[in-house]
């Protein structure tokens, strides 16, 4: 797939992981589209790149339907990336033993789960009436899951059941729209250097990157967008997850 004369729809584009892949997209010659939310610096952003600004929330059929449209109306759309999420601790039981709140479950599990499933089928749609290349192609959608995934720690069971769940669709997803030459692959990231990381101090930050057995450092958030470059790019990923950790396996906590 060509990322040049391309559409590129991220979401969570205004941050973090999603920041670091809308730059390299349009480096590369993407028209890119930037879902976040209105408050984020998305507007700014978008204007750096030349790009378009769409505020939405991932878990709005009609402001994600939205959005798409402005991008499909700024460049053929082919490529879509979901960075969106959110991830703070949810335990089971509180310090007293007491039920956790089930509305904090839902809500982690209806922005990093519902929202990615939302942008996919928003965007698919539009996708797969676009003419295909060459090739047969029309589009590839990358997902952002994690390693919490499949080491999820103590106090994350929201969190790994809604990256889990996006790990769990990326198969039957990329089989379905395999008809119409989208291709659908998930990144499993592992500890990287986010905003969500910033606050730590550098102490707790350099403790978690001597946890990774090599290279013994956080994950740079343009090691992400490397990797969504070489999916766009490679033909013939589809349906996969890739972990992308350094070879880290979390512990309990």
């Amino acid at each position: 797939m060509q990322i040049a004369g391309s559409g590129a729809l991220v979401t969570g584009g205004a941050s973090g992981l999603g920041l670091a892949t809308a730059r390299r997209l349009a480096a590369a010659g993407a028209t890119v589209t930037i879902i976040d939310l209105p408050t984020s610096s998305g507007a700014e952003i978008a204007a750096e790149l030349g790009g378009v600004f769409a505020p939405a929330d991932v878990t709005s059929a009609e402001e994600v339907a939205a959005a798409v449209a402005a991008a499909q109306a700024a460049a053929p759309l082919r490529i879509v990336v979901n960075c969106a999420g959110i991830a703070p601790p949810a335990k089971v039981l509180d310090r007293e033993g007491n039920p956790a709140d089930l509305a904090s479950f839902e809500r982690i599990i209806r922005i990093n789960l519902v929202g990615t499933f939302n942008v996919i089928s928003q965007a698919s749609a539009v996708i797969a009436k676009n003419e295909p290349t060459a090739d047969g192609d029309r589009g590839v959608i990358v997902n952002t899951a994690s390693v919490a995934a499949f080491d999820g720690q103590i106090g994350q069971p929201a969190y790994s059941a809604s990256k889990g769940g996006v790990h769990a669709m990326t198969l039957p997803i990329a089989r379905e729209l395999a008809r119409y030459g989208i291709r659908v692959c998930t990144i499993a990231p592992g500890i990287m250097e986010t905003p969500m990381l910033a606050g730590l101090p550098q102490a707790a930050q350099d403790s978690l990157g001597e946890q990774v057995p090599y290279p013994a450092r956080l994950g740079r958030p343009d090691e992400y967008a490397s990797l969504v470059q070489q999916i766009v790019e490679n033909g013939y990923l589809n349906g996969e997850t890739i972990r992308l950790d350094g070879a880290i396996r979390m512990a309990p906590k």
